[in-house]
C-alpha cells in the first residue's frame, strides 16, 4: 500500500489514516505529524489528526523499535560514563564510597531515600532507578 500525504486533515476526511505496517508508511505519517504539529493554530481536526497519527506512530515504534528496561545498576554506570563521575562523585547519593561500589557490584539495592537522591542529581524518573519485576510490562 502506498501513502502519499498531502493534506493530513483530508487524510482524515478520507478515511485514513490506517494501522502503519512497514517504515515507509512510517515515514509517511511522520512526515505529516511534523506538518500538522507546526501550525501555530490548528483545526479541530488537525488536532485529532495529531492525536490518531501519535497513536500509530507509537504503536509501530513499539512494536518495531522496543527499548529494552535498564536495570538500575547499568543505569548508574552509564551515568557515570556520560558524566566523566567517579564513585566518589556519587557519595553525596549513597552516602559513602563503599555504598556505591556495593550497589555497583549487585550486593545492595538501592533504598528509597537513594532513588530520591539519584533522580534529583540526574533529573530523571525516580522509577529509572526503581528494578522492574520479571514479566512485567514497561
Amino acid at each position: 500500500m502506498s501513502i502519499v500525504l498531502t493534506n493530513p486533515a483530508e487524510m482524515i476526511a478520507n478515511g485514513a489514516p490506517r494501522i502503519i505496517h512497514n517504515d515507509k508508511e512510517l515515514e509517511a505519517y511522520t512526515e505529516a505529524l511534523f506538518r500538522l504539529t507546526a501550525l501555530e493554530k490548528p483545526s479541530r481536526s488537525e488536532v485529532e489528526a495529531i492525536e490518531l497519527l501519535s497513536l500509530l506512530v507509537e504503536r509501530y515504534e513499539q512494536e518495531q523499535y522496543p527499548i529494552p528496561a535498564a536495570d538500575p545498576v547499568s543505569v548508574v554506570r552509564f551515568l557515570i560514563a556520560q558524566g566523566n563521575l567517579t564513585q566518589r562523585d556519587l557519595i553525596p547519593q549513597f552516602g559513602s564510597e563503599s555504598a556505591v561500589s556495593m550497589f555497583l557490584s549487585g550486593h545492595r539495592n538501592l533504598t528509597i531515600e537513594q532513588v530520591r537522591k539519584l533522580s534529583t542529581r540526574f533529573k530523571l524518573p525516580t522509577d529509572v532507578f526503581i528494578p522492574k519485576a520479571v514479566g512485567a510490562k514497561a
